[in-house]
């Protein structure tokens, strides 16, 4: 009878510690979408991939056309000239694989940088909130199979607040 009480007072102890505890969620990609550096660093980055696509369909535009013209006068040319031109022709499109390639590693390595940026800031706000909030946990929405709304505060408001968004 003396355990059954003391494991009725443990169990009753640990009802009540595990609801004095506050939990907490956030809608991060709602807070990173509304944040002007998101904007901005999407901005920079479309432009990025702009840049790097007229340079890549100029390079196509130069490979089709040396491309066409030596079909043109492919069949009156010496093998050897057929063949340098040929070669010519192989070492432009292996530049253009390099090249499309490397912008697309520079791409990626940009938008980890600068989106990377904004992740932080918004991070350390959840890290703020949830220390002044005193949570013990803040969890993002969509990372967990279920997260329950009732048990839980969404401090997504509280986030945006801290960082200065509406």
């Amino acid at each position: 009878m003396k355990k059954f009480i003391i494991c009725a007072m443990c169990a009753f102890c640990g009802i009540i510690t595990a609801q004095a505890q506050k939990f907490g969620h956030v809608n991060t990609q709602e807070i990173i979408q509304a944040m002007p550096e998101f904007t901005k660093a999407n901005g920079e980055l479309e432009a990025l991939a702009k840049q790097y696509q007229a340079d890549l369909e100029l390079m196509q535009k130069e490979i089709q056309g040396k491309a066409e013209a030596f079909e043109k006068e492919e069949a009156s040319l010496p093998d050897n000239i057929k063949q340098r031109r040929n070669q010519e022709l192989q070492e432009l499109y292996q530049k253009y694989q390099q090249n499309l390639q490397d912008n697309q590693q520079a791409l990626a390595k940009a938008e980890q940088e600068k989106m990377g940026e904004v992740q932080a800031k918004m991070l350390k706000a959840v890290e703020a909130v949830g220390q002044e909030g005193g949570f013990v946990f803040i969890m993002q929405n969509g990372s967990l199979p279920y997260i329950s709304t009732t048990l839980s505060t969404d401090v997504t408001a509280l986030v945006k607040a801290k960082l200065g968004l509406k």
